[in-house]
């Protein structure tokens, strides 16, 4: 009995161990079985993922587009920041619209290679750039792109005159005011050329960090052009501003004509091209209020406009203008200040030619309303334009400032020159 259970005893360790080599053999196998050399299974599956890969590969457009400004770009150029454009391929469609889904008109080029906007963006605004392409083999490819455009805050611009396509006077500076103040005026400055075909030199003048002027020494020449380029797009003004203007402007320098107003004579004598075509008989400022000397550009033309003593300052004890005409005929600007050239009708006929009496302004004859052309002064108005002289002499007042208007001419050509931007 003992010879038998043990008998059975050792066969049943036999067979366990067997069973765990057993076992053993096959968790090697299983663990095995990951190994794709060893798995004909796998080899298949690795080998129709190449298939997958490779057709999709061979099905893809060989056309590349590109969008500026970069995807989530911000403090975008309003000017020429925006544009699509494609190698290998032509584009088919290109849809623009800001956040708000509205189109933005753009142009595509006659060889379908790029795409542009009409026209000038608006600045802090968000816009959407959607564009597709073919290559040679008619496979689309897509592209998206979204991107803001520089904020006012973060831009400035200059306003400037005179205007695009205007013919002025031979006194008429470029004159261009900045929203913000300029701190690098040599990198704005830089950014702007002022040329004229009579071939003058002509050079600016910054009179602070918001007002930049240019001109020759000497007048403009009669009958020359004048082109102003502004190509201020990206240029850093002051710390984080940038331009965003980029244009060519041009104008008109009419006939040469300098009028001399000589206050002690109470004369004015026009002068065309150097002869002298008209003197006529004027009423200048008052012993207590000169008229300023100096040369001096006219800047605006009314044929009728109010005039306020309390808004350059003279005033009575109640507060209230010593003056307020609602209907001054025939009035030019001749300083910011308020100085200016205008019919007096209010006047005795007697004063003019005799006697000085106005708060500063140059008065000539006329009659209310502005309507008879025969007067002095309406004469002197239908002859004149913008950018137009008047000298102004013998007054005991002191020569205007140079930035008072658009007077620069009162500045000698060195002083003029020292004032550019190194």
């Amino acid at each position: 009995m003992e010879k038998r259970v043990m008998t059975n005893g050792k066969r049943r360790k036999g067979l366990a161990a067997a069973s765990a080599l057993l076992g053993g053999v096959l968790v090697l196998s299983a663990c095995s079985s990951g190994d794709d050399g060893d798995d004909p299974g796998a080899e298949r599956s690795k080998d129709s993922q190449a298939q997958v890969d490779e057709a999709a590969a061979k099905d893809t457009s060989e056309a590349q587009i590109a969008i500026s400004p970069k995807n989530g770009a911000d403090n975008a150029s309003i000017n020429n920041a925006a544009k699509v454009t494609v190698k290998k391929g032509t584009l088919t469609t290109v849809e623009m619209t800001t956040a708000d889904g509205t189109a933005v008109k753009g142009t595509l080029a006659a060889d379908a290679k790029s795409w542009k906007p009409d026209g000038q963006l608006e600045r802090s605004t968000s816009y959407k750039i959607s564009a597709t392409a073919k290559d040679s083999k008619g496979r689309e490819a897509h592209e998206n792109s979204s991107f803001t455009t520089v904020s006012p805050d973060n831009s400035f611009i200059g306003n400037f005159t005179p205007e695009d396509g205007s013919t002025v006077g031979v006194g008429m500076p470029v004159s261009l005011n900045f929203d913000k103040g300029i701190t690098d005026k040599a990198a704005v400055q830089g950014g702007i050329t002022v040329t004229s075909s009579s071939g003058q030199e002509v050079v600016g003048h910054w009179f602070n960090s918001q007002r930049l002027d240019f001109r020759p020494e000497q007048y403009w020449q009669g009958g020359s052009t004048v082109t102003l380029k502004l190509a201020l797009d990206g240029v850093e003004g002051a710390d984080g501003v940038f331009g965003v203007q980029q244009k060519t402007v041009t104008f008109k320098i009419g006939r040469n004509q300098v009028s001399t107003v000589d206050t002690k004579a109470k004369t004015m004598t026009i002068q065309q091209d150097g002869k002298t075509i008209k003197t006529i008989p004027i009423s200048a400022g008052s012993p207590d209020n000169p008229t300023y000397n100096g040369q001096m550009v006219i800047s605006e033309q009314f044929k009728e406009t109010r005039m306020d003593g309390a808004t350059v300052g003279f005033t009575d004890d109640d507060g209230k203008g010593e003056y307020d005409i609602k209907d001054v005929p025939h009035a030019q600007r001749l300083s910011t200040s308020g100085t200016f050239i205008h019919g007096n009708y209010w006047g005795d006929d007697s004063i003019f030619g005799s006697s000085n009496t106005s708060h500063g302004c140059i008065g000539l004859n006329d009659v209310k309303g502005a309507s008879d052309k025969n007067q002095p002064a309406a004469w002197f108005f239908d002859n004149s334009i913008v950018g137009d002289v008047v000298i102004v002499k013998n007054s005991p007042d002191k020569t205007i400032q140079p930035d008072n208007g658009l007077n620069g001419w009162n500045l000698s050509w060195a002083d003029w020159q020292a004032g550019a931007a190194a």
